[in-house]
């Protein structure tokens, strides 16, 4: 017979909630989707705000704040509440399950137990459609959750499908599957189905303020060959009258912009947005991409001014996202490379960077950029090689180790480095993640 905390235990880890999905959290990425969320916003507004709560909340958990969890816990219930004008439904299951685990690692589990009883009586309220399957709220915030931190977006899919097909006509959940479509599809041989850019289509009519869902979809279209200069300008101007949001359509619209208008018209419309909201640290971020793309396409060395600008704002941009500032510190490295006399401060950089305790997918990703800085910058082909073998043997598989494999495959195939045998034993010894 078990016992009362064994029973309590086994009925914890029934419930459906951040704290049972096994969400791939740990190290690094916990504080880069702490700010990834925090730049999202809290604008009225967005149907999404008690998931992003809810996320934030068990990230809290998870980086050691409990009293912080819980207050983003309870957050996440006001806000369900606000936007769905009721104070009790199926989407406070989720809620609900983080505050009975919470309360359960407190120690307090009188609490905890209130929570259950509370989740018994939401889900004998409002059981699921179908029997078999979980109710299409809990579907469709595991669908938000996972969307957010997993770069699989597999399941992403089938949650939202699942959740839609019990419970259409929720446009949220329609355009989140739209674009979890288009981004499972972006790596694909042939491009986007037809059918994935008509489900965009129909729900960018559903959901005609989504300026995020717009920008997609204007860059999905571009790359069919439509001419969308026009509808560009016009969706910027809406652009710069939004809050600001990472979800404001800003950054996919300046993709937009460089691959279709210009570079230097994507760095006026992004000055524009940071001299509207000049403390606002996304918008940082998203000029500085702009400078970047900039100053390495162009051929001759790029001016003074530009770089000094471009540096700047990394290093400002650094100071603001503390402990998720890796990239940016090599995107500041790879500048300076371009500047007068910039070598050796790149080098110093990236030296400081090898130095430090990083996890292995952070490693593979250094030694991917390290590798084609002493390629292309310091044309040191060898020790190139030598880090892009480092990428590769890290068994993690993402696109920065794709990418050292087929540089290390195509020095292989033109034998001509002296290293070449040594490739050939490297990468027919090496072992899939």
């Amino acid at each position: 017979m078990m016992s009362a905390a064994q029973t309590l235990m086994s009925r914890l880890e029934a419930l459906q909630c951040h704290f049972t999905w096994d969400l791939d959290l740990n190290g690094s990425l916990l504080f880069r989707c702490r700010d990834d969320l925090l730049d999202i916003g809290t604008e009225n507004g967005n149907p999404w705000l008690g998931h992003i709560y809810n996320l934030q909340g068990f990230i809290q958990y998870k980086l050691g704040f409990s009293e912080d969890a819980q207050k983003f816990f309870n957050t996440a219930t006001e806000a369900f509440s606000r936007i769905r004008s009721a104070d009790e439904g199926p989407w406070l299951v989720v809620n609900y399950g983080n505050l009975a685990w919470l309360h359960h690692h407190l120690g307090d589990q009188a609490e905890s137990e209130a929570y259950l009883y509370k989740i018994d009586a939401l889900n004998r309220k409002y059981p699921s459609p179908s029997q078999e399957e979980l109710h299409p709220e809990t579907y469709a915030e595991k669908a938000y959750a996972l969307m957010t931190v997993s770069g699989d977006k597999t399941l992403v899919v089938d949650y939202f499908q699942r959740a839609i097909e019990m419970q259409p006509g929720i446009r949220e959940w329609n355009t989140s599957h739209a674009l979890a479509l288009m981004y499972a599809s972006k790596h694909s041989r042939t491009g986007l189905e037809d059918d994935i850019l008509e489900k965009m289509r129909i729900a960018k009519e559903q959901d005609p303020e989504n300026l995020f869902l717009a920008a997609h979809y204007l860059d999905q279209r571009a790359q069919r060959g439509e001419r969308i200069e026009d509808e560009a300008r016009e969706l910027a101007t809406k652009v710069l009258r939004s809050p600001v949001s990472s979800y404001s359509g800003l950054k996919p619209l300046l993709w937009v912009y460089k691959k279709y208008i210009s570079v230097d018209e994507a760095i006026d419309l992004a000055e524009e947005v940071l001299k509207n909201h000049p403390d606002e640290r996304y918008l940082k971020r998203c000029v500085t991409l702009c400078y970047k793309w900039k100053i390495s396409s162009t051929e001759s060395r790029p001016e003074k001014s530009m770089i000094d600008r471009a540096i700047l704002l990394l290093e400002e941009a650094i100071a603001l996202y503390p402990d998720s500032s890796l990239m940016k510190k090599i995107e500041i490295a790879d500048v300076y490379a371009l500047s007068r006399c910039g070598l050796a401060k790149a080098d110093q950089i990236y030296q400081e960077l090898l130095e430090r305790d990083l996890e292995p997918a952070d490693k593979q990703m250094l030694y991917n950029k390290y590798a084609n800085y002493l390629f292309y910058k310091q044309h040191n082909i060898n020790m190139s090689i030598q880090y892009h073998m480092k990428a590769a043997e890290i068994p993690h598989q993402s696109f920065f180790r794709k990418n050292s494999i087929k540089v290390l495959e195509k020095i292989r195939d033109r034998r001509r480095n002296s290293m070449c045998g040594e490739i050939i034993d490297f990468l027919a010894n090496l072992q899939e993640p």
